[in-house]
């Protein structure tokens, strides 16, 4: 799974987690890294103190009364002979005295437990006892997952002449400092457990916070549409980046609310210009036959011709039938562009839409409902109005070589009524469907195109809506929907 792809929420969880852990790695390193550095300084220092109190110790030996002997490196032996042994039981320590050249002189342990690498020194040890400063040389060592540390320096007489090398063999022992180690990170683990809690639930409430605004945007951005007036985004108490983005959607808000304006204003002024271009020409259509049945009329007429009132009234209802053209185009360019009122009275839809059938004699027509009574708040003449114009157009989408049938359907659900107008006919093609509610079109030879964007405008208005679905010569079903209140 891409990180790209996860949610700022879940990113921002995920973040404080692996904070959280890294945090606790860290710590836990440093503490194990301390504890390494604090071990060597501990022994490195315990060895020192302790090389020293032997040191002290030895040489108050050296010095005391009880010596009969001359202080040299060949006496060693015998001013140690007893001492020795009191002097490691003292400093619980194993203590080891060679000569200048590495031979083993005398040791705290039992001559038999002595290796043969203690009696003599090696070359690279006393070079190093005599090449460095102070002359003491520590040589580490592991032996069976155990530290050894084994110091060497000069013993000394009086007047500071080495007159022998001492050695004092260290073991590290850390369990104490291990047990220590152990406890410390055994309770650092139980607090970082416990922050890891506190980190899951801050990580939690702080995603769900940040998100929220991010959220609350949006949805109001997925909701924004150009038709509608859309709301601005009142967000309290986010931070100053949240702040930007709210305060430039409210800006892009206003931009697209004077956008919208400007675009319905435009698109009003194009569909009357688009109407009166159409309305003129339908009523030109009219005008040519009226004007040649005038002009004919004018240049035949002979008062004493005895076929006179014969040719008068041809002549006359000639032009009575264009004048009522021109009448049924102006009262179907007034019928669209007036917007029903909104006259909620409460009828029976299953009467209503029977009562606007009855104006039709087409015996293929038929009317089915569910029940026989659909009540619902609608103007009755718009309701008539959305019958006759979708029967209209069932009836003239119908071919001459086929036995139509247009069957209409009354139905409805807990909230909204429906009616359907479904006809076998020659159906919409796919390149027309899209252009079915558009003022002015029309696939028939007769009529202007608007009775189907009349329907709509009439349902739209009564916040219903207006669907089809259809199949080239097989039919088409209109389905209007709108609520019962």
């Amino acid at each position: 799974m891409k990180l790209k792809k996860l949610s700022l929420r879940t990113r921002i969880f995920l973040a404080m987690i692996l904070l959280v852990l890294l945090a606790s790695i860290l710590i836990s390193a440093v503490a194990i890294i301390q504890y390494k550095e604090q071990s060597k300084d501990y022994h490195e220092g315990r060895l020192d103190r302790k090389e020293g109190n032997v040191q002290t110790h030895l040489k108050r030996i050296l010095n005391g009364r009880q010596n009969t002997w001359e202080v040299k490196t060949e006496n060693i032996p015998l001013i140690f002979k007893d001492e020795i042994y009191n002097v490691a039981d003292i400093h619980k320590l194993q203590i080891n005295l060679h000569d200048l050249e590495g031979t083993l002189l005398l040791s705290s342990k039992a001559s038999l437990q002595v290796n043969d690498a203690e009696k003599c020194l090696k070359a690279a040890v006393l070079n190093a006892i005599s090449n460095r400063v102070g002359h003491k040389y520590v040589d580490i060592h592991i032996e069976n997952g155990e530290t050894f540390q084994s110091s060497y320096t000069y013993l000394v007489d009086q007047k500071s002449k080495p007159i022998a090398i001492l050695n004092i063999p260290y073991l590290e022992k850390d369990d104490f400092l291990t047990n220590e180690l152990l406890e410390f990170l055994e309770r650092i683990a139980y607090a970082f457990m416990l922050v890891l809690l506190m980190a899951i639930a801050i990580a939690f409430l702080l995603s769900k916070y940040i998100t929220k605004s991010l959220k609350a945007i949006s949805d109001k951005i997925n909701t924004t549409r150009l038709e509608k007036r859309n709301k601005k985004i009142e967000v309290n108490d986010t931070s100053e980046e949240i702040s930007t983005l709210v305060n430039s959607y409210n800006s892009m808000i206003d931009e697209l609310e004077e956008s919208a304006v400007q675009l319905a204003r435009s698109e009003r002024e194009q569909a009357w210009r688009e109407m009166a271009k159409q309305v003129a020409h339908e009523i030109k259509n009219p005008l040519t036959p009226m004007r040649l049945t005038v002009q004919n009329f004018q240049r035949k007429f002979n008062p004493e011709d005895e076929n006179i009132h014969l040719k008068v009234d041809e002549y006359s209802k000639t032009l009575i039938q264009q004048i009522d053209t021109m009448s049924s185009i102006a009262s179907a360019f007034s019928n669209f562009a007036k917007m029903p009122a909104q006259q909620n009275e409460t009828l029976n839809v299953v009467k209503i839409v029977k009562l606007a059938l009855d104006i039709f004699n087409e015996d293929y027509i038929f009317f089915t409902s569910e029940s026989d009574e659909v009540i619902a708040k609608f103007d009755r003449t718009q309701l008539i109005r959305v019958v006759t114009n979708l029967v209209k157009n069932a009836i003239q989408a119908m071919p001459e070589n086929q036995i139509p049938k247009i069957v209409i359907n009354v139905s409805s659900n807990d909230r909204d009524v429906i009616i359907t107008v479904s006809d076998n006919g020659s159906g919409v093609s796919e390149e027309n469907k899209e252009k079915v509610f558009e003022p002015k079109f029309t696939t028939k030879t007769s009529g202007m195109g608007l009775g189907l964007a009349m329907v709509k405008n009439i349902i739209e208005t009564y916040n219903g809506s207006i669907e089809f679905s259809s199949e080239k010569n097989m039919g088409t079903t209109f389905k209007v929907t709108f609520p019962k209140a």
